[in-house]
């Protein structure tokens, strides 16, 4: 499992990309519309989903497990697509639409870090990351901010939060691969 994972770092890497360049539109341009920002967050939770289904695509081929990325990937395109559908929803759908979000792939990338630690010991990244994902949609069910800056603001901090530490995790597994590719063969 591990050599699939590793062997699909730039995978992670190009999540990781896409989550910093998300973040860093919703840091410079907090005062754009909520329909612009709502648009945004639905072309990276489709990309997101679409790179989930590529790497559970890959993974399958291989028999390895790969249910857990299928559900996120869908997941991600579902919430794409019902936010492109309706722009115009309110704030707090749109909070209650990301933290959902957040929670389901969040609680599956704790999972998948449990099962990693199998195989990497400290493996810790990928697991702060789903803790970090979880604790960003409880945040926002608990506690919605109405205004469109400070939504904006909190969505790009997670958003860079994330991108990081998928950057970090794709770092690491290859610099893993590349230690023990010889091996492997």
């Amino acid at each position: 499992m591990l050599v699939v994972f590793a062997g699909n770092w730039w995978l992670l890497a190009l999540r990781g990309l896409i989550a910093l360049l998300f973040g860093m539109v919703a840091f410079l341009w907090p005062e754009a519309a909520l329909a612009a920002l709502a648009l945004l967050f639905a072309a990276y939770a489709l990309l997101d989903g679409i790179l989930s289904l590529l790497v559970a695509y890959w993974r399958a081929s291989r028999r390895d497990r790969w249910w857990m990325l299928v559900f996120e990937g869908i997941a991600g395109i579902a919430v794409a697509i019902l936010t492109a559908i309706w722009p115009e929803i309110t704030v707090l759908a749109l909070l209650y639409l990301v933290a959902a979000w957040a929670i389901v792939t969040g609680l599956l990338e704790i999972w998948a870090a449990v099962r990693l630690r199998h195989y990497l010991e400290r493996e810790w990244i990928l697991a702060l990351a789903g803790v970090a994902s979880v604790l960003f949609g409880v945040l926002l069910v608990v506690a919605p901010i109405p205004g469109q800056v400070v939504v904006a603001w909190w969505i790009g901090a997670y958003a860079v939060v994330f991108g990081v530490m998928m950057l970090m995790l794709a770092w690491r597994l290859r610099r893993w691969l590349l230690a023990f590719r010889p091996q492997l063969v």
